[in-house]
């Protein structure tokens, strides 16, 4: 049944990797490029001070460095467990795919952009909810955008950016309920 999945996934990544064109090559690869979403942080980081003030803040940003450090570490462990190569390793594959990537590294499961991304998402997406209805659904977009686009380039299955999202929207989950513990405990 493994075997019969993994096989699936492979010919799933095949036909969306397929899609990619030259012509989009460089926007999806300035949408993997985890530096391009200082911005985003950035404006995130202010409506979040904007509406929570310094102290909230300040612990905001340390459950987010436990959130990411906790998603990063979990990504390291399943990736060296499992030992899934990634896409761009496998010779079979190499005539059938398109390599958009700067490098291949060893291993693929689960992605870790999508792990990280979506966990944010979620979690920022749940603090501003409020204030800005759209705001989760905007995030989850470029979440989404994100994780196609390791698939895009080449360096990721399907299966690694769902189940990277998966595992990344319960630690924003739990990550957000955990900040409103705190919250009320601390300040």
């Amino acid at each position: 049944m493994i075997e019969e999945l993994l096989k699936y996934d492979q010919a799933v990544f095949l036909y969306l990797n397929n899609l990619g064109s030259q012509t989009w090559d460089q926007l999806w690869l300035v949408i993997t490029n985890k530096l391009s979403s200082i911005p985003l942080y950035v404006v995130l980081l202010y409506l979040i001070y904007k509406n929570y003030g310094s102290k909230s803040t300040i612990l905001v940003l340390l459950v987010v460095a436990l959130m990411i450090t906790g998603t990063d570490q979990l990504s390291y462990f399943f990736k060296h467990y499992t030992q899934r190569p990634r896409p761009c390793k496998v010779e079979a594959l190499q005539e059938l795919m398109r390599f958009v990537g700067n490098r291949c590294s060893r291993f693929s499961f689960f992605s870790g952009h999508a792990v990280n991304s979506m966990a944010t998402a979620v979690f920022v997406g749940l603090l501003l909810k409020n204030k800005y209805y759209y705001l989760p659904f905007l995030l989850l977009f470029w979440a989404f955008l994100v994780g196609y686009s390791r698939i895009y380039i080449g360096v990721h299955y399907p299966l690694d950016v769902f189940t990277g999202m998966v595992v990344g929207g319960l630690f924003g989950w739990g990550f957000y309920l955990l900040f409103k513990k705190l919250e009320k405990r601390i300040l």
